[in-house]
């Protein structure tokens, strides 16, 4: 079955959730992130939560690490961080205080041959963060877009010791609008890792379709948010 990884996402000590990844739309939850964290531990399709440091991804290195690291505490699940991880030092501040995983993105995607030492330093411990508007790569928070596709970098990490890749499509996020399948199922059919969906992610429908084409997770972000998301998940 495919799994489930509820979506955390910071900014100030807030959950809150934005809308194609722009920042002036943030809208905050009605769950705090230590009540999201208490509420999804309730379900067993839930295998870890997601959790991403916002401002740490706009400003390029972390910015609610203290706060992040307390909420680690809280959880039975596993926890994977993202968001402004750009040196060996804040991996391994992650990973010693408690997360199981860390996601890395624009330092891994500008970077191939530290991606590669990364993972082989914490071999499966490290999630390549795609960020991307359809097939072309963002960075920078999703301020700023690469001269490279999805699919380039799927062939150059191929060989890369990395836990899997995370593939967003930017203009589906936050939108509750279905995901990218077509595009999802192309990474699927070109990388040996284990591919991660993320935005627009609605229903378990949307999720079981992903399931078809081979997808390892989805994460969920805005439903998660709401009742009727969780009916029918155990």
């Amino acid at each position: 079955m495919i799994e489930l990884w509820p979506a955390i996402d910071l900014i100030d000590q807030q959950s809150v959730r934005l809308t194609e990844g722009k920042y002036e739309s943030k809208e905050v939850m009605n769950r705090s992130a230590e009540e999201a964290i208490e509420y999804y531990n309730q379900f067993k399709q839930v295998t870890r939560i997601h959790i991403v440091d916002l401002m740490g991804a706009l400003h390029q290195k972390p910015a609610e690490s203290e706060f992040i690291t307390n909420l680690i505490q809280t959880s039975r699940l596993p926890i994977e961080i993202g968001g402004g991880i750009r040196s060996q030092e804040t991996i391994e501040h992650y990973l010693s205080n408690g997360a199981s995983y860390v996601i890395v993105g624009t330092k891994g995607l500008q970077d191939l041959d530290w991606l590669r030492q990364m993972t082989d330093l914490y071999p499966g411990k490290i999630y390549l963060g795609l960020d991307a508007v359809k097939d072309q790569v963002a960075v920078n928070g999703w301020t700023e877009t690469e001269d490279f596709t999805i699919y380039d970098v799927a062939e150059k990490t191929a060989s890369f010791k990395l836990g899997g890749i995370i593939y967003t499509d930017i203009s589906k996020d936050g939108k509750m609008g279905g995901p990218n399948v077509e595009l999802t199922a192309k990474l699927v059919e070109l990388s040996p890792h284990p591919i991660t969906a993320s935005g627009g992610i609605r229903s378990l429908s949307d999720m079981k379709e992903l399931e078809t084409i081979g997808v390892k997770a989805a994460i969920v972000g805005k439903a998660a948010n709401t009742s009727e998301f969780w009916e029918g998940i155990s």
